[in-house]
């Protein structure tokens, strides 16, 4: 099985500035690897670092320490310095889809367009494969509406479009079933686990519904609180 993430040894120290947070908050990864084709929830108390966690395999939150740092085969370590930022955003456009709690959408772009902004970044269009990603997830009636005339649960699953369209190697989601109803949440679990079955995607995702996680076979690991803040390790 080919390893598609392999942290070692890093820690993150996040700024106080949310209510309840310790200044001397602290996530720890002593270990976390992730083989293409697995599927992983994060799972355990609000703030407690889980989705921290997530923007740092994301490459947008840098670590404080880090040993080790492999993302798609490329080591990610060398590349946190200012000098560098280039190529962190297109290993993470190339590789990595995110499904944002916010949803993250531009709101001057249609749900088409949004949906197809990663494809053209690449320079990969695939339409059949947009429009399959549109009617699984029940959104094809709206590809031409704005990201405001959408409801929550609907801008939650144009954004989850948005992440699979250039097929990323990995996909990481913020709890992305947080804004839809029950059917739509079965929907949306079952289109990730097929993607990850069907091309060897790897999946991170943080939901705090563990039953559902469960039942579409996601391995279970836990965001340990501790005194200093928080640990996860695999």
């Amino acid at each position: 099985m080919n390893t598609l993430l392999d942290l070692q040894g890093l820690v993150y120290r996040r700024p106080a500035g949310r209510p309840g947070e310790s200044p001397s908050f602290s996530l720890t990864v002593p270990r976390f690897r992730l083989d293409a084709g697995e599927r992983i929830a994060i799972a355990g108390p609000s703030g407690s670092g889980k989705s921290s966690f997530l923007d740092l395999v994301a490459l947008l939150r840098a670590p404080a320490e880090v040993q080790g740092f492999a993302l798609a085969g490329i080591d990610v370590a060398p590349l946190w310095s200012a000098a560098q930022l280039d190529a962190r955003v297109r290993l993470r456009a190339r590789h990595v889809g995110y499904v944002l709690q916010t949803g993250g959408l531009l709101p001057y772009l249609s749900v088409l367009e949004n949906v197809l902004l990663s494809q053209r970044l690449l320079g990969q269009l695939d339409a059949a494969w947009v429009d399959q990603l549109l009617d699984t997830l029940g959104i094809a009636a709206l590809r031409r509406r704005l990201p405001d005339a959408l409801s929550l649960g609907e801008r939650q699953r144009v954004a989850i479009a948005r992440a699979l369209a250039h097929r990323p190697a990995l996909v990481l989601a913020d709890e992305p079933s947080a804004s839809l109803d029950a059917d739509n949440a079965e929907r949306v679990f079952a289109l990730l686990v097929s993607l990850c079955t069907q091309n060897s995607t790897g999946l991170i995702l943080v939901s705090h519904d563990r039953e559902l996680s469960r039942r579409h076979g996601l391995l279970e690991v836990e965001c340990q609180p501790n005194a200093h803040g928080a640990v996860i390790a695999r």
